[in-house]
């Protein structure tokens, strides 16, 4: 595993870490600020409403009319001063003079601060740097009948302000620190999730993991589509896979693969044959897990069309030549017999043999060649005849046989079509006691029609039908590819495939033909 990188899941946790503790940082400084705020206009308010009571209290009026105002105010001032929490209470003649002051020195000293507005009879209220230092205060005006004849101010220091502020810090920072610590644990919590999800993988990995998966399935010569566990539309479908499968664009769901890849069970499958209308695949399926939990399973499809047709011809000629080196042999065996004969002194019994055989096969041939207008298609019904008697089966061809062309379809396509329902034929007919086939190839009603008879069992309409959808690659209960490739090239022409069990077992195709215009 690489080191010295932050997964992606690392970089989200720090990242979210830093954005939050900046914005945690930030709303503590505001909720220390909107604290300051809080306090100061509560103190303008206090010292306000206080120069307010003392300038109206009838005693003040009366200690600034006496002879000696220091001496009657300046108890009460203190009184009140301790009582409401304020700095200073200041009462001072219209000239600034002071009568009463906290520090006892600085009476009858000039008053430090704005009084124009409370002389011309407003309450006022300031942030000055008086004698105890900055300091928010008020002065508001004494009347006597309507003359102001005195000034009260009262204040708070910021300082005495600060320090109650102060006194809330501890809540605000533990506020704070509880929400860092809220903050830290949801962001690990959801970067173990992220974590998880992306397997531990760095940024530029996973950009370079995608890249290289995109680049894989689009180049890739075989069919992947992947679903995940009990999902019905697939997650990965790659171009091959549309091709191969003739999918649309889009999402994919099940339903839009073809009907045998559709009932595959969910397990393992190896190297298992599926026939399309129009290709033959091979597919396997796979199981994909992690960390011991199945997630879903992948198929992985390849094209054996162009392979099959060529296994197809080849079996074709490997048949021919089975039957030519059994036709050889037997042709041995008989120039045997007729040369000992005539060593033995009886040539005319050896020329009655010798032309008995000949005779019968040059009838069948001379019967085909004039019935079957295309060579290729008379050649495999007569391999076929040599085929099936090596195997002990009698097969024949019907009197109805007979056509001057394999229009509509092309000599391959009748080739493949008769010679795979011959050879399913033969199979059923070999573990029977008649061991009979009967084949009939012609023109009629306006389409060509192929019957092929045998002496077998036959087949159920659920296992034909179940054959039409699917191949296989043994021959049990007759459905081998074969007939799978039957019903893929009638599907193609348009054409019918029939089976009946009574009063004999026989497959029937009938292929319309092409319309002239």
């Amino acid at each position: 595993m690489r080191r010295g990188r932050l997964s992606l899941a690392g970089q989200a946790f720090v990242w979210q870490l830093v954005v939050l503790a900046l914005l945690i940082a930030v709303g503590t400084m505001l909720a220390v600020l909107d604290a300051r705020r809080d306090h100061d206009l509560a103190a303008e308010m206090q010292v306000r409403d206080v120069a307010v009571t003392v300038a109206r209290s009838p005693s003040t009026l009366a200690a600034v009319n006496s002879p000696y105002p220091s001496g009657l105010l300046q108890p009460t001032t203190e009184r009140i001063r301790a009582a409401t929490g304020m700095d200073f209470i200041v009462v001072m003649a219209t000239d600034r003079t002071r009568y009463t002051h906290t520090n006892p020195d600085l009476i009858g000293k000039p008053f430090v601060g704005s009084i124009d507005g409370a002389l011309a009879g407003q309450t006022l209220t300031e942030t000055f740097t008086g004698t105890l230092g900055p300091s928010i205060r008020a002065v508001t005006p004494v009347y006597d009948n309507g003359r102001v004849v005195a000034l009260v101010s009262a204040g708070v220091t910021r300082a005495k302000i600060s320090t109650q502020v102060a006194s809330q810090l501890p809540l605000i920072l533990g506020v704070a620190a509880m929400g860092l610590a809220l903050a830290a644990l949801s962001s690990f919590l959801i970067s173990r999730r992220l974590r998880r999800q992306t397997h531990g993988l760095a940024p530029d990995e996973l950009r370079a993991l995608y890249e290289h998966h995109d680049a894989v399935l689009h180049s890739v010569h075989e069919g992947l589509v992947v679903f995940g566990d009990q999902a019905e539309a697939a997650e990965v479908v790659n171009d091959q896979a549309r091709t191969l499968l003739d999918l649309p664009d889009g999402p994919v769901l099940r339903s839009d693969l073809p009907v045998s890849l559709q009932q595959m069970s969910g397990g393992v499958v190896r190297d298992e044959t599926h026939v399309t209308t129009d290709r033959i695949l091979l597919v396997n399926q796979d199981l994909v897990s992690w960390e011991g939990r199945d997630i879903g399973t992948v198929l992985t499809i390849r094209d054996q069309t162009e392979l099959r047709a060529v296994l197809g011809e080849l079996d074709s000629v490997r048949g021919f030549a089975e039957s030519l080196r059994a036709q050889a042999h037997e042709a041995a065996n008989r120039l045997h017999t007729v040369v000992t004969m005539v060593e033995l002194g009886r040539p005319d019994e050896a020329v009655a043999f010798a032309t008995e055989e000949l005779q019968l096969s040059q009838v069948l041939i001379d019967r085909l060649l004039a019935a079957v207008g295309d060579a290729a298609l008379a050649a495999l019904l007569l391999g076929k005849v040599d085929q099936a008697a090596e195997r002990g089966v009698s097969l024949a061809i019907s009197e109805d046989t007979a056509l001057d062309s394999t229009d509509p379809l092309s000599a391959h396509e009748t080739v493949t079509l008769a010679g795979n329902l011959i050879d399913n034929a033969i199979d059923a007919a070999a573990g029977t006691v008649d061991k009979r086939v009967e084949v009939s190839v012609c023109h009629r009603d306006g389409a060509l029609w192929v019957q092929v008879s045998d002496s077998g069992p036959g087949m159920s309409a659920q296992m034909f039908s179940r054959a039409a959808e699917r191949g296989y690659t043994t021959k049990s209960d007759h459905a081998g590819l074969g007939l799978a490739l039957v019903h893929r090239l009638v599907d193609r022409h348009r054409g019918t495939i029939t089976t009946t069990a009574a009063p004999h077992s026989a497959v029937i195709v009938r292929i319309p033909l092409r319309e002239t215009p």
